[in-house]
């Protein structure tokens, strides 16, 4: 199919003219590359993300086998176990059960809380790469900031923080398109290191609780519910990876659309008061997150199509944010958009809990650069990371 191929370097740095095609091509499109039902439009995957029929998980129904499938290799269990416990790969009732029991240590009141430490952070940063005369703005300000505060929040001590950024990308590295065995065995050996170090975390704040995510994990219960240790360490894992893996890749395309677009950096260095609709424009103009799936659970019909029970459906929300049915010229930057339904926190159940906390740092990040950093610019062409899922670059250099 040569509108969509994830694995071709030319697609992957601009998938938006494929997206294109397929949108005209239909409202669903099977893709045998991995026998998945590829569906492009805004309507479609925004009803789709809220269709019950559909799951990110098919367990709590049917074994492997009546399902279709067949179970994970053995030697991929660690990665497995920890994926499979948190919500974001569960389905109710027991993804209501942890959504509920986690939103009591995760409420508005404790992330507006943490707005002071995330802006004083973001300063600090920004601070160093002026002093230098730029730097990686990935590796100087869009990594260390949203890891340091998901570590900080969750109560990981300073001194244990470098493993994390590294696991995480790990990890991550299973939700691509069928990943490959050596990348399968870096998810499994992160799974691993990563669990055992939340196994002692947590057995330190049952002794010493303290005011951190961890400790609410531990104490949050309801009705008599409380999570399991395996729970707990899921969704520490799950509130780290998706707590900066999007917050760092929206950064990048983010900024690095801006240098490409100087007519619409010189407005918002002109007005930082566009600050909120930029945010919510970037991350639907380059979407940090191109694909999710879902299995579907009952047979569903889309255009005349029967998807059938067993079937993966593959929701592309870089095209759904693309879609010229929900957002007028799409293919055009406009930092002043208002009518912004971008999908890219997804929708229905599985909403990003953490959004109001990404758009803190995002907020942070681009305040500072502009107050601080006026005169940024690209020092050189970035190189782009050739995943397509998860959508970003190796860096972005930029002289100030």
């Amino acid at each position: 199919m040569a509108a969509f191929d994830p694995w071709d370097p030319a697609f992957v740095a601009d998938p938006y003219p494929g997206y294109a095609e397929l949108r005209a091509r239909g409202r669903v499109i099977h893709y045998e590359a991995t026998d998945q039902w590829l569906v492009p439009h805004h309507a479609d995957v925004s009803a789709l993300l809220r269709d019950r029929r559909l799951g990110r998980t098919y367990l709590h129904r049917f074994s492997h086998e009546d399902f279709g499938r067949t179970a994970p290799p053995p030697q991929q269990e660690p990665f497995h176990t920890l994926n499979d416990h948190g919500m974001l790969d569960l389905e109710p009732p027991d993804h209501t059960r942890i959504r509920r029991l986690v939103s009591k240590a995760f409420t508005p009141r404790t992330v507006e809380q943490l707005r002071p430490y995330v802006e004083q952070l973001a300063g600090d940063l920004v601070d160093r790469l002026v002093e230098v005369g730029g730097g990686d703005l990935l590796t100087d300000v869009a990594e260390p900031l949203p890891v340091a505060v998901i570590a900080e929040m969750l109560g990981i001590p300073e001194s244990d923080r470098a493993p994390l950024r590294p696991w995480s990308a790990d990890i991550c590295g299973m939700y691509e398109l069928n990943p490959s065995e050596e990348t399968a065995a870096k998810a499994v050996r992160a799974s691993v290191e990563f669990s055992e170090y939340l196994l002692g975390l947590i057995a330190e704040r049952r002794e010493k609780p303290g005011d951190d995510l961890i400790s609410g994990l531990i104490a949050a219960h309801d009705e008599g519910d409380r999570l399991t240790e395996q729970e707990m360490i899921s969704t520490a894992v799950l509130l780290l990876n998706a707590g900066h893996e999007a917050t760092v890749n929206a950064t990048v395309n983010g900024w690095y659309a801006l240098f490409r677009h100087p007519g619409q950096l010189a407005a918002l260095r002109a007005d930082h008061s566009l600050v909120p609709s930029a945010i919510e424009e970037l991350m639907r103009y380059d979407t940090p997150l191109q694909l999710f799936e879902r299995w579907v659970l009952d047979d569903i019909e889309i255009d005349g199509t029967t998807v059938p029970r067993g079937a993966e459906i593959a929701m592309l929300f870089g095209s759904a944010n693309h879609d010229p049915a929900v957002f007028a010229e799409p293919a055009t930057l406009d930092l002043t958009r208002r009518d912004n339904p971008h999908i890219s926190f997804s929708a229905g159940i599985h909403y990003c809990i953490g959004a109001p906390l990404a758009r803190i740092e995002l907020a942070a990040s681009m305040t500072a650069l502009l107050e601080r950093a006026p005169t940024l610019e690209l020092a050189a062409e970035p190189v782009r990371k050739p995943n397509f899922v998860i959508r970003g670059l190796e860096g972005l250099p930029v002289t100030v």
